[in-house]
């Protein structure tokens, strides 16, 4: 019988590489997005598909029990929606933070929850959730974004342990940058900004670094293959980091907070 997967944040970029991948490992895959139109071409590739807002509850718990009902189980799930508010702390509202929030660590815990009682019940099961080189090292003007990372690796950890009695795998992978369409969504997200005005150096950072975020990038391909071998895997490893810049970055949590704000201090004055 084919495995199931659920995937989250299929309308581009990673979620759709991801489906592409595990349709190769001849998987049954439904694949979602808040808009269906934006999965027809995973819909004709062999994906089922299903309409998912990762903020409504109702939904989350609605699409996973549509999976067991027709598919008879559910072996992984993959929390991929995301998206990065960026912007100096003092400069964000907290209703944008909250929005961050809601679906970068709310919307993996309500699919978590509404996943893990068939899981359990199987006594089988991976969840893979999508975390970044962020959720491991803080940057200055990520600090939302870091927040909500940090948050869903230190969940994933915490369900790791509880889950483990069960059969049930929880799996990180870490992704440095990546060449899709999130650099842009997240400069949105800063013109949306009203800025403090005493910020600028952070400004004009988020403008260079967009120039040369292709530095290191990878494919979403790349990405997908790490995924896919979390999903396939007997006994997934606790975290995946992508590529040498997602290894690299990962590595730098282990150095003196000291030289790190050094670092981040220089740059900023380089742009000042």
């Amino acid at each position: 019988m084919e495995k199931v997967a659920l995937i989250t944040g299929c309308s581009s970029g990673i979620g759709d590489a991801t489906a592409r991948s595990l349709l190769d490992e001849e998987w049954t895959v439904v694949a979602t997005a808040r808009d269906t139109d934006d999965v027809a071409a995973l819909a004709e590739a062999g994906c089922d598909t299903a309409e998912l807002d990762v903020t409504k509850p109702a939904q989350c718990e609605n699409v996973v029990e549509d999976i067991v009902d027709r598919h008879g189980r559910l072996d992984c799930l993959v929390n991929n929606a995301g998206y990065a508010q960026l912007g100096p702390l003092e400069d964000v509202p907290t209703r944008a933070l909250h929005r961050q929030f809601d679906v970068n660590v709310y919307g993996p815990h309500r699919l978590v929850r509404a996943a893990l009682p068939h899981m359990r019940n199987r006594g089988d099961g991976t969840i893979v959730n999508v975390s970044s080189v962020a959720g491991r090292v803080a940057t200055p003007g990520m600090g939302a974004y870091n927040g909500s990372k940090f948050a869903l690796e230190g969940m994933s950890d915490a369900l790791r342990g509880e889950v483990s009695q069960f059969g049930v795998d929880v799996a990180l992978v870490e992704p440095g940058p990546v060449e899709t369409s999130f650099t842009e969504r997240a400069e949105r997200q800063v013109d949306d900004l009203d800025p403090s005005g005493v910020y600028e150096t952070i400004y004009r950072f988020f403008e260079d670094a967009s120039a040369v975020n292709g530095v290191g990038a990878v494919p979403p391909e790349r990405v997908a293959e790490v995924i896919t071998e979390a999903a396939v895997s007997t006994d997934p490893k606790a975290r995946y980091p992508v590529a040498r810049a997602g290894k690299y970055g990962v590595a730098a949590r282990f150095l003196p907070s000291s030289w790190l704000d050094s670092v981040y201090g220089l740059a900023l004055k380089y742009l000042h």
